[in-house]
């Protein structure tokens, strides 16, 4: 028996260890997903299936970018209609941010506040911003207020949502950490309430992020002359499909910048999330 456990021994010895497969990284998976996409459109535009005139071919789409990064669309620069739709997009997300978060942290952490303006905001909530389109040209006119007074909606919708409920949500344990070290109210807002509920805030915020620059589109589609939207509506009353694939692309492109951007800050701001 002994000899029979010293040859099993031997042997399991003799066979080297397998090394785990090292997991692919992130990055690569990406670009591979991303390259099959390419591929695939080039595959499909090129075989005939589908006509030039509803899915342009890779091709024909670097050749109209290059041909309006060098004139423009209008006789208006690319960068001066990205420009204006980036400053709509920018300026009613920051104010909609700037009064949503406060009014969201007040409401989630005081019940009467809650109480006063939960109701209203149930209300308000759930009407799309295009439906205040008419409104926004009564009150504002074709100018540029109109067009950030419906991002600002939007943005102030999901900033003030998700800041109540971050400062609604935080867990009962903290507040009694709190009130046993002798922490006022509002020195318990400020030391466990706030930073409670920051991570949420913060998703908020990518989510305003998004829908404020998918709204400027529907914004300006009403009285603009520089945009991305204004771009795109007027190339497709035109039949210029590829211009509007461009508009739509760009528009996909800078989403994902702004994104990333509120991602890294996130990263780098709220170090203890998920401790």
């Amino acid at each position: 028996m002994k000899h029979l456990t010293s040859i099993k021994s031997t042997a399991s010895s003799a066979v080297p260890p397998t090394s785990p497969a090292r997991p692919w990284p992130d990055w690569s998976i990406s670009t591979l997903a991303v390259a099959a996409l390419f591929a695939i459109w080039w595959g499909i535009t090129n075989s005939g299936y589908i006509g030039p005139d509803y899915l342009p071919s890779p091709e024909a789409m670097f050749s109209e970018l290059a041909g309006l990064i060098v004139n423009g669309y209008k006789s208006v620069p690319l960068y001066e209609h990205i420009g204006a739709s980036l400053f709509r997009a920018l300026t009613g997300f920051l104010l909609g941010v700037l009064l949503g978060v406060p009014i969201g942290l007040m409401t989630g952490y005081s019940r009467i506040g809650g109480a006063i303006v939960s109701p209203i905001m149930a209300f308000i909530r759930p009407i799309p911003p295009i439906a205040f389109i008419p409104m926004a040209v009564l009150y504002f006119g074709l100018g540029e207020t109109g067009k950030v007074a419906l991002i600002f909606f939007t943005a102030f919708n999901y900033a003030h949502v998700n800041a109540h409920a971050g400062a609604a949500n935080v867990p009962i344990a903290y507040y009694r950490a709190a009130q046993s070290i002798g922490l006022t109210r509002f020195q318990t807002f400020v030391r466990v309430v706030l930073p409670a509920a920051i991570p949420t805030v913060f998703t908020g915020l990518k989510v305003a992020m998004a829908l404020s620059w998918a709204v400027v589109v529907a914004a300006e589609l009403v009285g603009a002359q520089r945009g991305l939207g204004f771009m795109i509506s007027d190339a497709a009353q035109l039949f210029r499909i590829p211009v509007v694939f461009i508009g739509i692309a760009l528009i996909g492109l800078i989403g994902l910048i702004l994104n990333g951007a509120l991602s890294l800050a996130e990263t780098r701001l709220v170090h203890w999330r998920g401790r």
